[in-house]
Order: structure tokens, then sequence, then C-alpha cells
């Protein structure tokens, strides 16, 4: 589905973000990236988008070589790759169901979406998917009105209308309390299962990551250096990827709470 060969980053100040990244994602299989600030994780995704331009290496999404396509062909396979942000990156002036719409810009033509003219098949959409999230009684109300969990909702509904093959996740849960993170990350995990969707989690929470994904990569100074199961995160490879902590204590915390969260990692 997703394979990335030999994915390297330099930025021009030298410093070398990605260092020959090789990873596989296949259909419906869910995975996060973990690691310390600076270690690759935001770059690695937007490579694969190419919001930032790899440096060399290769990315596939299907048969289709995504590094070497012209800006007008980017475009198009960009609909193929659904983006949720952290920060949400919602147009606060417009109403929900405008900015769930505005996913499918890349669909319909310059001057239909200049005028927010969609098809009737595009609207009914976007109510199917506010409704599975939650938020179809919300439509019409203006993104800034919104608190920040229904924010991450809207932009997740607008990632899927795009009918992705795979959703790139930057950080989904860093602005929101305990609570609504889990609520996210189930709902994230859920949505693709249910679309068997390829999804990559870039996340800072070890514990968050461990209770719903079914993979988990470890990056390091731009380099792979874990990449398995949830839980065979031990306290010897979270010291590996981020350095010396007290790791039992993340581990104990999923494992008390591994029967409530459990169906969402399977």
């Amino acid at each position: 589905m997703l394979r990335l060969e030999k994915l390297v980053k330099t930025y021009k100040t030298g410093d070398q973000a990605l260092k020959a990244v090789d990873l596989d994602v296949p259909e419906g299989q869910v995975l996060a990236l973990i690691g310390p600030s600076g270690a690759g994780k935001s770059t690695l995704i937007r490579c694969i988008n190419r919001l930032v331009e790899p440096t060399s290496g290769q990315v596939f999404l299907g048969e289709t070589e995504l590094t070497r396509l012209s800006s007008g062909a980017l475009r198009r396979e960009r609909c193929r790759m659904g983006m949720i942000f952290q920060e949400y990156a919602l147009v606060e002036r417009l109403t929900v169901m405008e900015n769930v719409l505005s996913g499918r810009l890349g669909y319909v033509g310059f001057w239909r979406s200049f005028l927010r003219r969609f098809p009737q098949e595009d609207f009914d959409e976007a109510f199917r998917l506010l409704d599975r999230v939650g938020l179809a009684h919300m439509a019409d109300k203006r993104a800034d009105e919104l608190s920040g969990g229904q924010r991450q909702r809207v932009g997740i509904c607008r990632a899927l209308i795009q009918d992705p093959a795979v959703l790139l996740v930057d950080e989904p849960t860093a602005s929101l309390d305990p609570k609504t993170s889990r609520q996210i990350m189930r709902l994230i995990c859920e949505l693709c299962k249910e679309r068997k969707l390829a999804a990559i989690i870039n996340i800072h929470d070890v514990a968050l990551a461990q209770m719903f994904v079914q993979r988990v990569i470890g990056l390091r100074f731009g380099t792979i250096e874990f990449d398995g199961p949830p839980d065979a995160l031990t306290p010897e490879v979270l010291t590996t990827i981020y350095g010396e902590e007290d790791w039992e204590a993340t581990i104990e915390k999923v494992e008390d709470e591994n029967g409530d969260t459990i169906e969402a990692a399977e």
C-alpha cells in the first residue's frame, strides 16, 4: 500500500532529519510514530505527501511513485492522502459543513469550489461522516464555536471525505485533555478499521499509542530504532528510543487500562 525506500531529508542547515528510512505500511494497518522531539516524525509524514520535499529516496502509494510526480499530478494524488493536523487547520469563519466539504476541493472544478456549489452526494457524505463522529447537529455552527475535540472530529471528517487510501495524522491529541485524547484515538482507529484505511499517526504519548495501534515505529535521530507491536515496547526499548527514564510506570499504566481499550488495537 504505502512504501518508503531509502528516504532521506537533509535541510539547508546540514541537519539530516531522515536517514535512509525504509518502511512498508499495508492496507488497513494503523501504526504510531514515536520518538523524542527532533527524531524526524513530522518530517517523515510531510515527506510522504511532499509538503516537505525529500532530499532522496522514493515514496510509493500503491504503484504510484509520489516522489517523481509533477506538481499537477501530485495535487491529484494528494486526494488519496488524508491529512489530520495537530492544530486542526480549520477555517474559523466557515461552518462545520463548509470545513468538511473543503476536503472535496481536489475533486470539483475551480468555479464550483469558489462558489461552494458541491454535488448533492458530497453533502450527503458530509452529513453521514458528521453523524458518525457525533456532530451532525453542529453542521451549521462556525468552526470558532467548537471545542478542541469537536474541531479535531471535523478535521477527521474533512480528511475522510477525500475518500483517501491512507491517513497521515500529525499529533492529533497534543492539544487535547486525556479523556478527549482517548476518544479521538479510538475514533481514528475505528474509522480506519471500518474503511480498511492505512494510517500513520505521529504521537508523543507513548501510553496512548500502546493502547490503540497495531504497530509502533520508534524513531531516533532520523533512523528507525524499533518496529514492532505495542506490547514489545519494553523499558529497554524505550530507553533506546528516548534515553534513560523510569519506563515501568508507563508500561504499568497501559496494563492497568488495557481492558477498557483493547478492542481499538485489534
